[in-house]
């Protein structure tokens, strides 16, 4: 089964789009990848979307309008997908942009990602998922991250192997999010804090950049420990998991906040700096409290040396510091094959959140279906054990 997986993360600078053929083998499924390809949004839609996030007002014209705008690039997304199956897949998977995440308390209350899927499905002409995270949300969970359901299989031991010690999977996206896979114990996922939600803020406020391209300014500053502390004390970081969070919370007006409670000037790399240690510190804190041996990582935050470097540093002598391109998957385009592993999971009737991360009380099969639905499901002889990649 071929299956095209889209992603555009809270980062909001493109669509990563990929391609995989699945199969099954006894327990195990096997991801063939066939390829990946990002396409980056022009400067008007993110002024677009950045003008319609949170913490600023905005209108259904607005809301409608980007919807429609956002469907077209995915559906052009889409068809790149299509030529990378070699001209067809079975499923697109299109999660859309996530705009805004309704989080009370704790508790999350609703979700709201844009894309218009039938957009998508007219351009493809194959059934189209979409709107992956609400179902989970209505049986009491966080509805993210969803990505511990491949991260969980990715991971998972061969049989007979014996137990291995803790791993985590870690994206940097926007947001910073683990996955840990401890034997014996369940798989626990959550969002740990931002990752370039607050460093692309700083740039395109301080440098006019869309971001610190290479971490180059960040490496030239030095960490301000009175803004750094400030960040730090963030309630969000000790509340216990399940948890999500988005630019809900870490947003341009939250850093303008706690620069404005120091009362000095900070210098636009020394801002930098202590953004990227705030990263890696909280990152690192993670790691550290779960014990883990090896850290896995993906998303845009890999090609930031200087954050790399950071979190390697931290975790010098405790854990390992690794990336997915050593498993055969793109750390760039991690995200995108994950989400078409969850259509994969969807159109077996299987379930792609995992109550144990999200906080759900039972697993959901994820996703609303466009045009009309998949035809037959032929569901597999058991849920897979493992993920295995098929280079």
């Amino acid at each position: 089964m071929k299956i095209v997986g889209l992603m555009s993360g809270t980062s909001y600078d493109g669509v990563d789009v990929a391609a995989a053929e699945f199969r099954t083998e006894g327990d195990t499924l096997w991801l063939r990848p066939l390829g990946h390809r990002g396409i980056d949004y022009d400067a008007e839609l993110r002024a677009r979307i950045g003008a319609l996030l949170p913490p600023s007002a905005t209108t259904i014209e607005a809301v409608c309008q980007l919807d429609n705008r956002l469907g077209g690039v995915f559906a052009e997304a889409a068809a790149i997908g299509l030529e990378l199956a070699g001209g067809a897949a079975d499923v697109v998977v299109s999660p859309g942009q996530t705009v805004f995440h309704w989080v009370e308390a704790g508790v999350a209350r609703g979700t709201l990602q844009l894309g218009s899927p039938a957009r998508v499905a007219a351009r493809a002409g194959v059934p189209v998922l979409s709107d992956l995270r609400s179902a989970d949300i209505a049986a009491g969970g966080q509805g993210a991250p969803l990505v511990p359901a491949f991260d969980a299989l990715l991971l998972a031991p061969d049989d007979g192997a014996p137990a291995a010690a803790p791993r985590a999977a870690l994206n940097l996206g926007g947001i910073a999010n683990l996955t840990v896979i401890a034997p014996g114990a369940p798989v626990l996922g959550y969002d740990v804090g931002p990752a370039n939600a607050l460093l692309d803020a700083a740039a395109r406020r301080l440098l006019n950049r869309p971001c610190d391209l290479d971490g180059a300014r960040a490496a030239a500053g030095r960490v301000h420990p009175g803004l750094l502390d400030a960040l730090l004390a963030e309630p969000y970081y000790a509340a216990p998991p399940p948890k999500s969070t988005g630019k809900e919370l870490f947003h341009a007006g939250y850093l303008d906040e706690r620069l404005v409670g120091l009362g000095e000037p900070v210098p636009a790399d020394d801002v930098l700096a202590t953004l990227t240690e705030l990263t890696a510190r909280v990152v690192a804190a993670e790691c550290d409290r779960h014990g883990v041996v090896e850290v896995v990582a993906a998303g845009g935050g890999v090609r930031n040396p200087t954050l790399r470097g950071r979190l390697a540093a931290l975790g010098a002598g405790r854990w390992r510091l690794s990336t997915t391109d050593e498993l055969g998957v793109s750390a760039q385009a991690k995200e995108a094959y994950a989400f078409a592993l969850l259509g994969w999971l969807s159109w077996h009737g299987l379930p792609g959140a995992i109550p144990s991360v999200t906080g759900a009380s039972r697993p959901s099969v994820l996703g609303s279906w466009t045009p009309s639905g998949p035809g037959p499901r032929t569901a597999p002889p058991a849920p897979p054990r493992r993920l295995r990649i098929d280079c």
